[in-house]
């Protein structure tokens, strides 16, 4: 699988208007596709890939179901689900609401590319990044970063920092 890095477009305006329907207040989904938008890029992902081979899956949305699949608690075969039946999910994914979505196995995929490319850290440090960005967290003087130190779905992260 080779990474054609894709641009982040905006929410399609059906998925938008009926999201906006069913969730007047939003989902946890929905406001974080709305106030990060761009939380995960393809470009993030640049190095786990070669250059050449078949279109992979958007590295970017990947992650994103990952991190709510973590928050959810979810399998994943359910998370698989979720992309295929949640309108929030599809908003946040920025996907048309007849998208199929993929199949279950890309996630795992995904993780193990993580793994391999000793990248398992990748997903909370740029969430952490942006988030400190933003003002939302601050870094606490001589702590170790937390990426570093957690547990995720099937992915465990154990380097130590500098």
């Amino acid at each position: 699988m080779s990474l054609r890095p894709q641009r982040i477009g905006k929410v399609p305006v059906e998925t938008a208007r009926i999201a906006t329907l069913a969730f007047p207040r939003g989902t946890v989904a929905t406001r974080l596709r709305d106030e990060f938008a761009d939380l995960y890029r393809d470009q993030d992902f640049a190095a786990l890939y070669p250059k050449r081979g078949q279109p992979a899956l958007a590295p970017w949305r990947l992650a994103l179901v990952t991190v709510l699949q973590f928050l959810e608690h979810l399998s994943d075969r359910e998370a698989a689900e979720a992309v295929r039946a949640r309108i929030d999910w599809k908003y946040a994914l920025g996907l048309e609401l007849t998208d199929p979505g993929f199949h279950f196995s890309a996630l795992g995929e995904f993780r193990a590319r993580l793994v391999v490319g000793d990248a398992t850290h990748l997903l909370l440090d740029t969430m952490l990044e942006r988030f400190k960005a933003r003002g939302l967290v601050k870094a606490r003087a001589g702590s170790a970063p937390i990426a570093r130190t957690c547990s995720a779905p099937r992915v465990t992260c154990t380097s130590s920092s500098s």
